[in-house]
């Protein structure tokens, strides 16, 4: 009896098969990844720490009405004899964790000083 022969399959067919069910990348997947690499790059640059400390050094008032290490300094800047981290924390309304983590922020960036403890003043 003589075999059915059955559909023959080109190379091209069986190496792209043999890729899919291996999870190999092909060119334009690695083209896709650099690009999008690039672009993640390019944003990154622009939106540098250093930017934005140069930002914020042009005009310091808008870190205050903006973000919650301003409101902090804010605070702590309307109260030159110094305040206690209760009081911060009644009148900005953080938990104890994001607050303790503002201050050690603030106070590593010599924005504030530590009167005594849990007692902050301006620098």
């Amino acid at each position: 009896m003589a075999k059915k022969k059955g559909k023959s399959v080109s190379f091209d067919a069986m190496v792209k098969f043999f890729m899919h069910s291996y999870h190999i990348p092909t060119k334009r997947d690695i083209e896709g990844i650099n690009a999008r690499l690039e672009r993640i790059e390019r944003l990154l640059l622009t939106h540098t720490p250093a930017a934005r400390r140069a930002a914020a050094a042009k005009d310091p008032d808008k870190q205050s009405a903006e973000t919650a290490s301003g409101a902090v300094l804010a605070i702590i800047r309307r109260n030159p004899e110094g305040v206690g981290f209760s009081e911060i924390q009644v009148q900005t309304g953080f938990d104890e964790k994001k607050l303790r983590n503002i201050l050690f922020r603030l106070h590593k960036l010599d924005k504030i000083k530590r009167k005594s403890r849990g007692v902050y003043l301006h620098a």
